[in-house]
């Protein structure tokens, strides 16, 4: 577990008592980064993934922000639950709140994820509305001309976009808004 070393807002939650469950919907599926007994699609209803959240770290930077993955109010999102050892979710939870709320573009909760023999609540990063990381809903073609000129510590922001696009066709899922922006960026 390597995390960006730096000050977060620890988050008003209590863990559940027992193991934890963790939900990924974006770079979480493909790249968890901590260790986990379990790895099941899940889904959440209230929330939809949405390439909606300004990045100033991880895929770009505060004079040239990247775009990426929210959970945003409304619908359904399919994901990837991880199932961590009671005796490790402290750590774990403190590498992803490390990870995840570098600013306080996202909000760490609680909430139920739906799997195929039944719910669990799990550990989720939804985006923050009220934070100026909040893209919203943008044009395919802005969205993907920021992509394609962004990068931040994690990496290129075509490399993000593509890797979600690549690990949610590998589950079956086909977010075509994801797919256009990914096309818009690689044809540029």
């Amino acid at each position: 577990m390597d995390a960006p070393t730096t000050n977060y807002t620890i988050p008003d939650i209590e863990l559940p008592v027992g193991d934890l469950w963790v939900f990924g919907y974006g770079s979480i599926m493909w790249r968890p980064g901590f260790v986990h007994d379990e790895r099941r699609a899940g889904r959440v209803y209230g929330y939809h993934r949405s390439l909606c959240v300004w990045s100033w770290h991880h895929r770009g930077c505060p004079d040239n922000p990247g775009l990426v993955l929210g959970l945003d109010v409304g619908g359904s999102c399919n994901g990837i639950a991880y199932k961590v050892r009671k005796a490790s979710k402290y750590g774990v939870a403190d590498y992803l709140f490390r990870r995840e709320l570098v600013t306080d573009g996202y909000e760490a909760m609680l909430h139920q994820v739906h799997l195929n023999d039944g719910l669990v609540t799990a550990l989720c990063f939804r985006a923050n509305r009220s934070h100026p990381q909040y893209a919203g809903k943008l044009d395919h073609s802005y969205a993907a001309q920021v992509v394609r000129r962004s990068m931040g510590r994690s990496g290129a922001n075509p490399e993000y976009l593509a890797s979600a696009v690549e690990q949610l066709s590998a589950m079956g899922i086909h977010d075509q808004a994801l797919i256009r922006i990914n096309r818009l960026v690689q044809t540029g």
